[in-house]
This record gives structure tokens, sequence and C-alpha cells, in this order.
């Protein structure tokens, strides 16, 4: 039978008003869990053969080790560098795709979302063709001393590109979520873009910003393809942890488990502590709830008063 799940908007207590009692639908059908479940083992199957397999004697010499630890440093510095870069990037892509109206929106946001279905190592063929020493872009910038190709740059560089997408697809349905109501009315009143972009539109889209960067930091931790491509497997340079596990498998089986679970247990980690549960359903579309309490997910300071509801 559904289920009618209460909620409140609040607890009560001096100088607050009473808690706003709200009632959600949360009827799911019986077939929809089962074929939840199996989706579930698909995924958690495979984790637990590996797990199975992984050398508990030997687990902490073995991820240890000078290479080991080098790779993990290399790819935590890395990812962190790439998640910087889709945000500085990412942002502005995704609020152009939400808020302006061009010609060839359409195909720029098909060419922004390619890397997601190209393979990474085409993603890694097309820096190295365009940043490599004879690349399109690279040749030039190798004259004036710079290589950027087979260096750690190349590892920031190939991971921003396949995570970058990530962030912006995030960042994008947040900002078409959210609405442009708030915004028109600071604009009326004489608020300048870059003000309104501040004070409303970040405040707004924060949770899809934050989650667009941890899906990006976690598929920079774990870029492989567009990484050997573009950067090469030089120790302490430019071989990451993914790559490390590779070349592992090939000489020492029970390295190449145990650097995989720890790859695992560290995107766990990261995406664990920054995931946070959607917030409810707007109580009215007015800005106010039927209670006439103003609305939770609204910032307080906007910068004008208008523009609160």
């Amino acid at each position: 039978m559904p289920v009618l799940a209460h909620h409140s908007a609040g607890p009560p207590g001096p100088g607050r008003r009473k808690a706003v009692k709200r009632w959600e639908y949360q009827a799911v059908p019986r077939w929809v869990f089962a074929l939840a479940a199996a989706g579930a083992l698909f995924i958690l199957l495979p984790l637990l053969g590996m797990v199975a397999k992984v050398n508990w004697g030997n687990f902490i010499p073995l991820i240890t080790s000078d290479s080991s630890r080098a790779a993990l440093l290399l790819s935590l510095k890395t990812a962190a560098a790439s998640t910087a870069l889709c945000i500085v990037f990412g942002v502005p892509l995704a609020l152009v795709l939400a808020r302006a109206r061009f010609t060839g929106q359409r195909i720029l946001r098909a060419l922004i979302l390619l890397p997601l279905v190209v393979p990474p190592v085409v993603g890694g063929l097309a820096l190295l063709y365009t940043f490599g020493r004879e690349g399109l872009i690279g040749k030039s910038l190798s004259l004036a001393g710079i290589n950027i190709a087979f260096s750690t740059t190349a590892v920031v560089m190939a991971q921003a590109f396949v995570a970058l997408p990530f962030l912006v697809l995030s960042l994008e349905g947040t900002l078409r979520t959210a609405g442009q109501r708030y915004e028109a009315v600071a604009a009326t009143l004489g608020a300048r873009p870059s003000t309104v972009l501040r004070r409303i539109t970040l405040p707004l889209v924060l949770p899809g910003l934050v989650s667009g960067a941890v899906l990006a930091f976690a598929r920079s931790l774990g870029e492989f393809g567009a990484t050997l491509t573009f950067a090469g497997s030089l120790q302490g340079v430019t071989r990451t942890l993914p790559l490390e596990i590779y070349l592992q498998r090939e000489t020492d089986p029970d390295a190449a488990v145990a650097l995989s679970f720890l790859l695992i247990a560290v995107a766990v980690v990261v995406v664990g502590l920054t995931y946070r549960a959607p917030r409810l359903p707007p109580r009215g579309a007015s800005g106010r709830d039927p209670q006439g309490g103003a609305r939770a997910d609204i910032p307080a300071d906007t910068g004008t008063d208008a523009a609160r509801p």
C-alpha cells in the first residue's frame, strides 16, 4: 500500500515557528524493489569477489611500497588539480548552457559531453595531437620551451578532459531546476549580473556544484586510458594509481588487487563524506509554506531585500 511519510520543517523551540508537518508520497511497487536489488547485486558482487581475493596478511606491505605510495599521492594531487580546473571551466559552461540562448547551443552541449561517450584513449590521442610536441598547439609551445605531453601537467589535463562533463551535467541540471525567478527579481531592482551570480545563483546551486565536483574528482581519480596515451607511465611523474594497478597486474597480482581495493575505498570515502540527501520539494510557489514560514531552500542573504520571498 502507498506510504505517506511524515516530515517536519524544523524542531519547535523558543522564538521559532511551530514545526510544519508535511506529507510525501513514497509508494514503490514490489517489482521495482526486485529489479533494484538485482541492479545493486550487479555492482556489489564483483566488488565482493575482488575483496575476497585480497591478501589481507600482506595488505599493508603491498599498499605501502614506494611505488604504491608514490602512485597514490600523485593520483590525489592530480585529481584535486583537475577538479579545480573543472570548476574553473565547468561553472561558466554550465551557466552558458542553462541560462543563455544562442545559435549552435545544442552542438556546443554535444561536443562538451562527447568525452562521456568516446573511449578515454581517443581523448588521450586528441590531447596528444593538440598539445604534443608535434601537435597543433604543442609545436608552438615546444619552440617556446614548453613541453606538456608526458608530464604531470599532461596527467591533470587528461583527467580534466574526461571529468569536465560530469560537473557540467550536474550543475546545468541544478540550474534548470532552480529556475530564474529570484535572479529576475534582483535584476529588475538594478542588481548587476555579477552580483546576481555571486549572491543568488551560486548559493542556490551550491549542492549541485558540490555534487559535480565530487563526481569530477572521483572520475579523475580513476582515469586510465587518456592518461596513459597522453602522459605515459613515468614513476613519480605520470604513473597514477590506475596505471600502477595495471602494471602490477602483470607482475604481482596480489599488489594489483590490494591497490584496487585501496582505490575503491578512497573513492567511497570521498563520495560518502560529500554526499547529501536531496532537499524536500518546495512548499509553495510563492516562496512560503502553507503555514506562512519562510522557505528554507532560499539563501538568507541575497544582496537585495526584494529578492527575498
